[in-house]
């Protein structure tokens, strides 16, 4: 039985990306956010738009994403939650997190912000490239399959 695709959708670069996998292995897409985004009409594709604060699209993903969901998100505290929950989780990189991963993610997240608050650490990561955007599909590719042969 396929699964579901939760998207932090906000800032994602990856989204046609992930419609074209989901909708060829039958896998459901939410696409959460924060505003209206532009989706493609497909019956496997729907949205969903969080009223509140800044952790809203974080919350509804985080309270839905289980065993057997995916879950797309360059939020280390996101993907954390979702974790912990038994998803899977995939950055827009294709870098995936989990149990032995995400206490490391963690704490360079939290450095790398005590140095920004620092001035030690100006800019913000390197641009997302071609190579990010192949890997990340690779990446979805993979994951789909390992779950839908896991059962």
């Amino acid at each position: 039985m396929p699964g579901t695709i939760y998207v932090d959708a906000d800032a994602c670069p990856v989204k046609p990306e992930i419609y074209k996998v989901a909708e060829r292995h039958g896998w459901t897409v939410q696409v959460v956010a924060n505003d209206i985004i532009a989706l493609p009409v497909h019956p496997l594709i729907r949205r969903v738009v969080v009223d509140g604060g800044f952790d809203a699209a974080d919350d509804w993903i985080a309270e839905r994403a289980g065993p057997g969901d995916i879950v797309i998100t360059a939020d280390v505290p996101l993907a954390s939650r979702c974790v912990t929950a038994g998803a899977e989780v995939l950055a827009h990189n294709g870098k995936g997190f989990s149990d032995r991963s995400i206490g490391m993610a963690l704490a360079t997240r939290n450095l790398m912000a005590e140095l920004r608050e620092a001035g030690q650490v100006t800019g913000g990561p390197r641009p997302f490239s071609q190579r990010d955007r192949s890997a990340f599909l690779s990446a979805l590719h993979e994951t789909i399959v390992r779950l839908t042969r896991a059962g």
